[in-house]
């Protein structure tokens, strides 16, 4: 249960809707238990009138028809005061969770699965609004009326009073507190089973030309029915703590409704207490314990809940392993980058880098090249500071990029990769992600010095056609140049490109790489690739071979 504590400052920053929301549920149930309540003793006086007994009709007549009129109203409010504050309670905790994951370094990211990441932004942020709307809410709503109606059975029967008090503790303390411990163990494995579901529809999407090459569609299909059979098996046992609690709220009411009576009639008997009267205190015992109904659903699917919460919590309290100085360096606006005796290893123990020194100066374009392994994507995460190296320096104009703060470093060098992704959208929107104030003209700019803006003109709509899922609607070469004007479009001084051709036709590559200098537009390009080099693609061509770097600069075009 600790888990759920993450909950609190959310709580506390809404707590505004959260009251209106409790104090709607409040009237909601006040106005249907009093309802029932005045309709016994109305129905009941009326049946005694009718033979003979003398009985007012005007009065409950008119509290029937008010508390309908007000149960109306206060259950529209209760609905959507509740919903409402959950909705915003949930667009907190997904803020929460991608404020957490977003500051998260690539290696810290790579201990999860996608899928997994999805379901914790989704599957375990939706299964915590069970908490205020089907635990916290009713709970408060049922010992807040459940303590006024002690007060009212206390004025006439004070011994049913207490009966009443002791089986409301019962159906809406003590059982949900035995459910949510009996359901720790289904909930726990109805959100791992879920969040495994997402991973695999995840992954058979993703690896989809894959299954069907190897005719591995077999093995995916029974992975997944085994997922779907254990979700199957947790939700059941779910439904049956909660049919048990059910069970354990059938009891009490009927324990509270047999003390009413016992000690009712007994009032009756000795004049104390009126027949209408007592019909309608019945009434409004048996309707105050409808609100512990959700409490029991409730308690039966907050095992759900704090597994839930302990999910999202990892991923909250996970601190990211690179942090900036105490008092960070200011970068200057332009120098040359240098890599100074560079030395990375994995957790192996073997080095990928060993000694690695390079100096690119401004407007200047390396290509770095060197066979699949050999560290070049590693040596680029270096560069872009994405991990630190274990001995030497990465410095920009003389700085040493752990002494700088990371967005400033990010803002001098910027990455176009192999896989960098089109958003969903149009050219425009993904063309700001490069720079949010960019005017018209400046895209114009960056879509022309990556060749793409005599395309982008001669579409219908411009930079507001539609770029389509993964940019769907555009080749694989258009694709990659607009991804390039958003590079373009940043301040960075510093280009790092990681494979930008790949995926490309030879003819698409080498047009690529052709246009790469007047792109670049007099930035410092570092190019990571095994591609054919065009003559004056690059300004030098350096190979990267058993942890060293090698500078085998020719004019010529080679094949690396």
């Amino acid at each position: 249960m600790k888990h759920l504590l993450l909950l609190l400052p959310l709580y506390a920053r809404r707590k505004g809707g959260l009251l209106l929301a409790l104090f709607c549920a409040l009237a909601t149930v006040a106005a249907g238990v009093g309802l029932l309540g005045v309709s016994g003793w109305f129905l009941t006086g009326a049946a005694l009138a009718g033979a003979g007994a003398a009985f007012n009709l005007f009065a409950p007549s008119a509290l029937v028809r008010g508390l309908s009129f007000l149960r109306i109203v206060s259950r529209y409010a209760d609905r959507l005061a509740g919903h409402s504050a959950t909705l915003r309670l949930l667009a907190d905790l997904r803020t929460l969770v991608f404020r957490a994951l977003i500051r998260l370094t690539p290696r810290q990211l790579a201990r999860y699965r996608g899928g997994d990441l999805v379901a914790r932004m989704t599957g375990d942020v939706d299964a915590l609004d069970t908490v205020f709307l089907f635990v916290l809410a009713p709970l408060a709503t049922a010992l807040l009326a459940g303590a006024i109606m002690t007060a009212v059975l206390g004025c006439w029967i004070p011994a049913a009073a207490l009966v009443f008090a002791l089986a409301l503790l019962v159906a809406c303390v003590l059982a949900p507190w035995g459910l949510q411990r009996a359901a720790r163990g289904p909930g726990a494995a109805a959100q791992e089973s879920a969040a495994g579901l997402r991973a695999a529809v995840l992954d058979a999407v993703d690896g989809h030309a894959d299954m069907v090459a190897l005719h591995a569609q077999a093995q995916t299909r029974a992975h997944f029915e085994s997922l779907c059979g254990q979700n199957a098996q947790a939700r059941q046992a779910q439904a049956c703590v909660a049919a048990r609690g059910l069970w354990f709220l059938q009891a009490a009411a009927g324990a509270a409704v047999l003390g009413v009576l016992w000690y009712g009639l007994g009032e009756h008997e000795g004049g104390g207490l009126s027949g209408p009267l007592l019909a309608g205190l019945l009434l409004a015992v048996m309707g105050i314990f409808e609100v512990a109904a959700p409490i029991m659903r409730g308690a039966s699917r907050l095992g759900s809940a704090v597994s839930a919460a302990q999910r999202i919590r990892e991923v909250a309290q996970c601190e990211p392993d690179m942090r900036d100085a105490d008092a960070p360096a200011a970068l200057p606006a332009d120098g040359a980058l240098e890599l100074d005796g560079l030395r990375f290893a994995y957790p192996d123990g073997v080095p990928v880098l060993d000694g690695v020194s390079l100096c690119v100066a401004p407007g200047e374009r390396v290509a770095i090249q060197g066979e699949s392994g050999a560290g070049k994507s590693t040596l680029l995460h270096l560069i872009l500071r994405l991990e630190d190296p274990q001995a030497g320096q990465v410095r920009y104009g003389g700085r040493d990029a752990r002494d700088c703060a990371q967005a400033d470093w990010h803002r001098r060098i910027a990455l176009l990769s192999q896989d960098a992704p089109v958003f969903l959208g149009t050219l425009r929107t993904n063309l700001l992600i490069g720079d949010p104030s960019a005017d018209e003209a400046a895209l114009w700019r960056a879509l022309d010095a990556a060749r793409l803006g005599d395309f982008v003109r001669g579409l219908p709509d411009g930079l507001d056609a539609w770029a389509g899922e993964t940019g769907s609607l555009l080749s694989a070469g258009q694709a990659r140049r607009l991804c390039l004007a958003r590079a373009l479009l940043s301040p960075a001084r510093v280009l790092v490109l990681d494979e930008p051709t790949a995926g490309l036709d030879a003819a698409a590559e080498a047009d690529f790489l052709r246009d790469l200098g007047r792109a670049a537009q007099g930035r410092a390009v570092v190019l990571a690739t095994h591609a054919r080099l065009p003559a004056g693609a690059v300004d030098r061509r350096c190979v990267l071979r058993g942890g060293q770097l090698h500078d085998v600069s020719s004019p010529e075009a080679v094949l690396a």
